[in-house]
Formats: C-alpha cells, structure tokens, sequence
C-alpha cells in the first residue's frame, strides 16, 4: 500500500477523505481529534503543491533517514519525530539554536526552538525565495518580528542554502560573524530587515507588503504580473505588546494588505515570566477589530493545522491575516521548556544533553541530519526555477513593454532619471517671505513630477506640513496613490516607511512636528543603522512655533537627531536653501535624511550680494565676508535664525569689526567635506565664534570652540507669539553683536 509522509503523519491511500482531503491530525497519544476552532474545513482544501512536494521529499529521502537515525529502544513503530525527513530537518533547527545560543553563552534559544516547526512549512512550501539569489526582486519577504530568535533564520538560512555556513552559526553573536546576536540587514544574506527593538519588524513587514501592492499597481501588465510576491513573518507577545505594531496592524487593516500574513508566537512566555504577569488582552479580537483575518492553531507542532492555516491566509487576499499559533516555548526540553528560563539564556549543557536524548541526536556539538543537504538542494533548485522564470517574464516585458521595462529598471536600481533635478523651483526676494515648509511643498511637488517613485505623506498634518503630493491619489483599500495617509501614527509610519525603503523600487517619505520625531525615533535610528534613505520631513521646528507652547516647541529634538550616526539632518534658512536640501536628500542612498522646516515665514535671501544657493549642499558655508575677506570672529546659524545673524553682522561690519557669517544647515553635509574646505570656512585661528540656534546648545561647542558663546535654549519655551518669544528668549541681533563684540573686547 503506497504511503505519504506529509509533516509528522503517515497518511495511507485508504486514508484520504474523497477529493484528497486529509483526516484529523492525531493528538501526541495517537488519538484522533477535530481540527482546532476556526480551521474546520480548512484541511478539506488540498495546498496545490504541498502533497506532492512531501512525495518527493520522502521518496527522495526514504534510504538516508533508514541509515541515520540513530539508534533507540525497539519500539513498535517509528516516531515520526525522529525517522520522518521534515522533523529531522526541524530538530536541526531545534539543535543548531541550543548549541549556538550555549557556545556563545549569550542568546535566546527557547523561540526558534518553539517556532521550527512552523518555519520549516512555511519555508518548505510557501515562501517563494532563491537562496543563491538573495536580492530577486519579485521573491518573498520574510520578517522575524522578534529578532531576538535570530539563531531561527541563521539555522534556516544555512539549511537551505543561502551562504550562511556552519562556522558561520558557530560564530554567533561574535566579532565580525555573519550571525549577529540580532538580525541586522546587509550583514547576512537572505536577512530582509534588521529587527530587534520589538514591533519595528511588523511595522516593517506592513510597509513592504504596501510597497508590493504600489508596484503591482504600477508595472503589472495582462500576462506580465511582475510584482505578485507575499509578506511572511513571525511575531512575538512582546511584538504585539509595544504601540508600534498596534499603530502598524490597524494601517494593514485599514488598508486590506492581504498578501502580508503574520504568525503570532503565542507562547505566553516573556523574560519577566508568564505573560499573565501583564498581558490579558484578546489578541485574535484585537486584530479581528483592525480587520485582519485571525486563523487559530492550537499546537505548535501540528504541521497539518500550520500548512491549513498558511494555506487559508494565503487564499484570502482581502485582508492581511495572522496565524495565532500555540507554542510551548524550549520545546522540547524537559525542564526549562514552557518557562522563562528558556527565554533569554542559554539552556546548560545537562538541559541539552536531555533534550538530545528526547530528540534521539548525537552528542557532537552542531549535528545536522543528512536529509538536510537533500533539502538544501531541493531549495536551490525550486528557488532558480521560481527566479529563471521570472527573468524570463521579465524578458518578455522588455519586448512588450520596453518603456515601462526602462522605468522598472531605474526604480529597482535606486538612481534617479536623468534631469530629476531640472527646473526645480527658484525664490527671490521679490517672491516676498515664506516658511520654509511653504517652500518645502512647492519643491516637493516638482520633483514628485519627475520621480515618480517617490511616496509618502503624513501623520494626519499634510496641511500643515505641505507633505503631500498634488494629483497623485491616495492609497486605500480599494485603490493605490502616491499619498499615504499615515493617521496620527508617527511611529507605525516611521516603521513603516522603513518596510517601503527596505523593500526596493520605491524613495519613501513621511512628515510630522518636529516635536514628534521622539514618537519616530526608535524607527529613526534602525533607519540609520540599515542605511535606508528615508526622508523625514519636521516641520515647525523651534519656539518660533509660537502659541502651541512647550508641548509642542521642540528644544533637544536637533540634538538628538544629530547624535544619531548615519542620520543627516538639514535645517534650511529660507526658500533657497530649501531646494538645496531637497536635492541633498534626493541624492542620499546611505541613510535617512531629516528636513528640519519653519512653521513662520521667512525672508528669501539675496543671492546677488550673498554666496550662491548652491554652496548650502556643502552643509556649511560662508554666507557673507567683511570687507576684504579676512574675519577677526565668526557668526554660525542656521535656519531662521540665520536673518537674525545676518542683521547683527551686517551691523558689525558697518561698524568696522569685520565678521564672517556662516550659514551651517547640516552638520553632516559639512563634516562630509574635505578638512581643506571646513579649514576655508572656520579658520581655526579665528578662534572669537557666536552660534545662534533656538535649539538646545548641546552640542554647538563642537563649532565655537572653548572661547566661543552660543545662544541657545536650553529650557522649555511657552505659550505665545513667536515673536514675543524670540525677545523674551534672548533670539535677537542685538544679543549677537554684543556677544560678538565681548569676545573681541
């Protein structure tokens, strides 16, 4: 009688329900039951190609798994557990975590653990990727949420057949290995996003899933679905604990992403102990009420009701869905197992002696089952199928759609068309004073004319922000634009611009107060450490707010930011600048970029008797010169506070004391420059400097030396009119020249 191994079940002809449905899966004593609540009837719809792959993998593997499992105790019949070819490879995993987590003495094996069986049927049959390949552009997404179990995809990486070696799992968590103690994109291949800090991975996995749909829209063509790919993730109790992913999941509902789908590691385990300790909420009616589909599946090690559930979320494509999946955490271990103990530390070598014992494993540290290298082909090869004959619909696109083809191209390559800077907008004077979130708006939608993959919006303040796209539609459900409508979810848009830049083919942006990047900041900096070029647009950007008061008037947000590495932060002084930072933006692929933009108006500088528009791309320049050339101090600014420094050099200089202006948008820009230039415009022999900044002074010493004075804020503003508050605060031309002329005596 023919026999199927599918998961950890043997499965007779005879036993087939009519049309190819699958019986109950058995509960561990071998007894029959009724599928988990909401998955009846899931099972009684055939996966289209997960029979037949479990075929092949049996019969491939039916003579290795006979010669290499090691030896037990005569039983009746074999465990599947032990001699079926998908749970050894699952026991690899199983072992590779505890034996890598255990040599580094540092790590969290009881996750990945927990979470092998379901990452080996999603792998296995639903995750479309090619190992030798990484970077296919149409290829699934996966996303461990909680990173944390890093040593899950390390492991999975490795089996099947992504560059990812066993040394490699041997070093974890050591210097300069490709098996950080966190995922971290563009260090390990086949690593998406670099996730960790909880919840940022959902938020991620929302944005790319979004980015997938914009470029469906976008190059899709009738017989040519280049874009057609799905999201995949893992998802802890901690994930869903932090506000992001609650600010991300109800945008994924809002916006019916149905080809993303989330497994929820439902294991009631935290570092703290169980999550009784602190969290009793309905997760499933949570997400029911975000308007996600919630498939439930009650044991982690029911690879029948996991292949159901992924099957179900990946048929519905009206709605994103999250699979709730009970997990023992540690499983199988004997003590630790289903604790905290088997959280965040290693398991001890008595706790895996036993558990090698459970599993029937060999001693040596690192053991992988043979069958694995049967699937670590078996991937590769289903992989360079999946990727050959999407670089063969891509060449029937070029013949079909050449034009379209050059544009995909460009996107899928990260440069910009030729002359995208063209015809940008140009200010004067005579165009009369403007804030340079005005002025922000006006160049935003010129370039948005010419490139087309720039995307974003805000967090419900695009009126006030100017962040939005004029003619470029909305997404929603029912339809794709250029403008995403964020709500008030600074830190899920944050996360989620992440997904969008992370993804590729799409310049994603995103606007808020500048007092509300703290909201974004955790998003901010994983933006910077990935070396994703995300634009964040902060407008009303000092006490020059005015009315709103101290809730809303950032002091320490600029320092913050600049402190950052990798992040650039341009705060322009008028209209003219403005462009200038735009461009810099634009051309940055290495981070995120800040805009820092005034809610007052500003007046436009005159570029006939000042330095030319294009040196503020420089990040630091000399605005105006004393009369010959040669300063005896130097006045730094930036943004409005720039015409206030004009004014008081202007005054000095016609009083015969010869001071040099220096308008210092970015700080990074400037640092990027050559030490020749930075010498030119800050000769450190001039050594009498002021900045002025309604900012926090943190930091401006850097500039001004230990002989310098800088005029800051360094408290909370109030509530009043800008102007009042400028005076009352000390922002005047007249504090500049008398600081100038202290330092001067």
């Amino acid at each position: 009688m023919r026999q199927v191994v599918l998961g950890r079940l043997k499965i007779h002809a005879r036993d087939r329900a009519p049309g190819g449905s699958l019986p109950p899966a058995p509960a561990p004593d071998g007894t029959h039951r009724e599928p988990p609540p909401g998955t009846q009837g899931l099972r009684d719809r055939p996966a289209p190609h997960s029979l037949r792959q479990h075929r092949l993998f049996s019969a491939v593997l039916t003579g290795a798994t006979a010669l290499t499992t090691p030896a037990a105790a005569p039983r009746p019949e074999a465990d599947p557990r032990f001699t079926d070819p998908a749970w050894r490879i699952i026991n690899s995993l199983r072992v590779l975590a505890m034996d890598a987590v255990e040599t580094a003495q540092s790590g969290h094996p009881g996750t990945p653990m927990a979470l092998a069986p379901a990452a080996f049927v999603l792998w296995d049959e639903f995750l479309r990727f090619d190992p030798l390949h990484p970077e296919w552009p149409d290829r699934d997404r996966f996303v461990l949420s909680c990173g944390h179990a890093s040593m899950l995809i390390y492991g999975l990486l490795h089996l099947s057949g992504y560059p990812v070696s066993l040394e490699d799992l041997r070093q974890f968590r050591q210097w300069g290995s490709r098996t950080p103690g966190h995922p971290e994109r563009g260090n390990t291949p086949g690593v998406e996003t670099t996730t960790g800090p909880l919840g940022q991975g959902l938020g991620n996995a929302v944005g790319m899933a979004l980015a997938e749909r914009i470029l469906a829209d976008r190059f899709n063509r009738p017989g040519f679905t280049m874009f057609g790919h799905r999201v995949w993730g893992f998802v802890s109790d901690g994930d869903l604990m932090e506000g992001v992913a609650s600010e991300a999941a109800s945008l994924a509902g809002h916006l019916g992403l149905g080809r993303l789908t989330l497994i929820f590691d439902d294991n009631h385990i935290t570092i703290d102990g169980d999550t009784a300790l602190c969290f009793s909420e309905d997760v499933g009616r949570r997400f029911e009420a975000y308007g996600w589909r919630v498939i439930p599946v009650t044991d982690g090690n029911d690879l029948g009701a996991i292949r159901a559930a992924l099957e179900a979320a990946r048929q519905d494509e009206s709605r994103p869905s999250l699979v709730r999946l009970r997990t023992r955490i540690g499983d199988p271990a004997p003590t630790k197992g289903n604790t905290a103990q088997a959280h965040g530390a290693p398991l001890g070598k008595e706790e895996i002696a036993r558990t090698r014992a459970i599993l029937q494993w060999p001693e040596a540290p690192f053991s992988v089952a043979p069958e694995a290298a049967v699937w670590r082909e078996r991937c590769r090869a289903r992989g360079d199928r999946a990727h050959q004959g999407w670089l063969q619909l891509l060449a029937g696109y070029r013949e079909a759609h050449s034009a379209e083809a050059e544009v995909l191209d460009q996107w899928l390559g990260g440069s910009l068309p030729d002359g995208w800077d063209a015809g940008l907008p140009s200010f004067t004077p005579a165009d009369g004073a403007l804030a340079t979130r005005q002025a922000s708006a006006k160049v935003l939608n010129v370039i948005a004319g010419r490139v087309q993959n720039l995307v974003g919006g805000s967090a419900d303040l695009a009126e006030s922000t100017g962040a939005e796209i004029k003619g470029g539609g909305s997404c929603s459900a029912q339809r794709v634009g250029r403008n995403i409508h964020w709500g008030v979810r600074e830190h899920g848009m944050a996360a989620c611009l992440n997904g969008l830049a992370a993804h590729g083919g799409l310049r994603p942006f995103g606007s808020t107060f500048l007092i509300f990047t703290d909201y974004c900041k955790p998003a901010i900096r994983l933006a910077a450490l990935m070396g994703l070029p995300v634009i964040y647009i902060g407008t009303h950007d000092s006490i020059g707010l005015g009315e709103d008061g101290p809730t809303h008037q950032p002091i320490e947000q600029l320092a913050m930011l600049r402190a950052t590495p990798n992040v650039t932060v341009i705060r322009p002084a008028d209209a003219t600048e403005t462009v200038e930072a735009w461009r810099a933006a634009l051309q940055r692929t290495s981070g995120p970029t800040v805009l820092v933009l005034s809610r007052q108006k500003l007046p436009i500088l005159d570029r006939n008797r000042l330095a030319p528009q294009s040196d503020a791309a420089r990040g630091g320049y000399i605005l105006l010169d004393p009369p010959g050339g040669t300063p005896r101090a130097i006045v730094l600014a930036t943004g409005a506070e720039v015409h206030l420094a004009l004014q008081a050099v202007e005054t000095l200089n016609a009083g015969g004391l010869a001071v040099r202006l220096v308008s210092l948008p970015s700080w990074e820009l400037f640092t990027g420059q050559s030490e020749e230039y930075q010498r030119q415009v800050l000769p450190p022999e001039v050594t009498a400097r002021v900045a002025i900044e309604a900012a926090t002074s943190f930091g401006w010493h850097r500039w001004v030396g230990d002989r310098g004075l800088v005029i800051g804020i360094d408290h909370f503003g109030a509530s009043a009119p800008a102007d009042r508050l400028f005076r009352e605060f000390g922002f005047t031309a007249e504090r500049v020249v008398t600081a100038v002329r202290s330092l001067l005596g």
